[in-house]
């Protein structure tokens, strides 16, 4: 669950969500312990959602905006131009083997 739409969720809804995701963690630690839990990242994952949810609501009941809604998005990077293939095969360098060295044999 990314942060906007966790910004897009009333405060009920959110609620919900809470406790969906705790119920969900409190199953995979019952599977971890038991040696059934075959996703362990899932553990990460909700551990995450469950401290946004927490983060944007605690945001909005003090009135401050999300970073996530006041950040404006960058604008995209011009692509580079394409150089024709002379050019290309001009700049390559062309890697050298390396010699193998021996080591000393201590005697």
């Amino acid at each position: 669950m990314k942060a906007a739409q966790v910004c897009g969720l009333t405060e009920d809804q959110r609620t919900d969500e809470l406790i969906k995701l705790k119920k969900e963690q409190f199953n995979l630690r019952f599977q971890a312990a038991s040696g059934q839990l075959e996703n362990t990242a899932r553990v990460r994952q909700i551990r995450r959602d469950i401290a946004r949810l927490k983060t944007i609501a605690r945001q909005t009941a003090a009135g401050q905006v999300s970073a996530v809604a006041a950040k404006p998005k960058p604008a995209p990077k011009p692509k580079a131009e394409a150089k024709p293939k002379a050019e290309a095969k001009a700049k390559t360098k062309t890697a050298k083997p390396k010699a193998k060295t021996k080591a000393k044999a201590k005697s």
